[in-house]
């Protein structure tokens, strides 16, 4: 009998099948419905390589993680304001993040915005917000301004995800310093993986002069491309060299992201059934059994 186990066992592993990072595939379960809302774990989503899926994954992952009866809020921390054009948010004549970072005695629920997706609200940005850097930098504390801002906010919500922008400016270290988790968005393409470096070391002196509880929640795999050799190679380093960190789930390149922008709707709504649209579904489970998400 021993024997028939140890052949049964082998046999199914042996069929397991493999995914992309190089480990056995898993299928990561259903999030159970909570039984109450907040406070939000705030997660950053970084990256200075710009054109690396960090807007695409914010709206997606929220679309997703709200599906899952999660509530969402999205912060747009970008001055192009992709975000909120990607989730149909026209951000001119209305409060944005701008106000809420110079104007330190606003509410900031006069900036929250609910979108069409069920759960999940969108404090949006709009290209004001390429002023802040320089408004902000004679202010007391001023690394600390949005974690002050989303301390109010986060009782509210179960998780809060931060679309920053791309570079390792004062925005993106207010980002930081008001995040417990960073996500790191990365294209599957060797100069993406230079700068990796960079931004975990920036990561390291948020953690040791501001930030201290920070923590990285991955590395997310984008624009994978199996059919070519180098996708396939530089996810392959990306393992080797970040191990576990790196997460299960990888985000392929399609036509279909660009075409769900442009009708201001995240890729779960737009192309339900689509392997992309699967894909962060199947991230947002991962994220919740990691324990990144509530």
């Amino acid at each position: 009998m021993a024997g028939t186990k140890t052949g049964a066992a082998k046999a199914s592993a042996e069929d397991t099948p493999i995914g992309p990072t190089g480990r056995p595939y898993q299928g990561f379960p259903t999030p159970p419905k909570l039984e109450g809302h907040g406070p939000a774990r705030i997660i950053a989503l970084c990256n200075q390589k710009g054109g690396v899926g960090k807007t695409t994954t914010t709206i997606n992952l929220a679309a997703a993680l709200a599906g899952y009866d999660r509530k969402v809020l999205a912060v747009d921390f970008d001055p192009q304001g992709a975000l909120s054009a990607g989730l149909g948010i026209q951000p001119h004549d209305i409060p944005t993040v701008y106000d809420l970072l110079v104007d330190g005695k606003r509410d900031p629920h006069d900036a929250v915005v609910r979108s069409h997706v069920p759960n999940l609200d969108v404090i949006p940005a709009n290209i004001d917000l390429s002023a802040a850097e320089v408004q902000l930098v004679n202010e007391v504390a001023r690394e600390t301004i949005l974690s002050r801002v989303l301390r109010k906010l986060a009782p509210e919500y179960d998780v809060i995800l931060i679309d920053c922008q791309p570079s390792l400016g004062l925005l993106t270290v207010n980002a930081l310093t008001a995040s417990h988790g960073v996500l790191i968005p990365l294209e599957c393409e060797f100069f993406a993986l230079r700068g990796v470096a960079l931004l975990i070391e920036t990561i390291d002196k948020v953690r040791d002069r501001l930030n201290p509880s920070i923590e990285l929640d991955g590395l997310l795999a984008t624009m994978y491309d199996p059919r070519t050799l180098h996708s396939r190679e530089v996810l392959e380093r990306v393992v080797e060299a970040f191990g576990d960190d790196v997460l299960e789930t990888v985000i392929g390149r399609t036509v279909k992201f660009p075409d769900a922008s442009v009708s201001g709707v995240p890729i779960t709504e737009f192309a339900p059934e689509h392997a992309a649209a699967q894909a962060y579904l199947r991230l947002a489970r991962e994220l919740v059994a990691r324990g990144a998400v509530a």
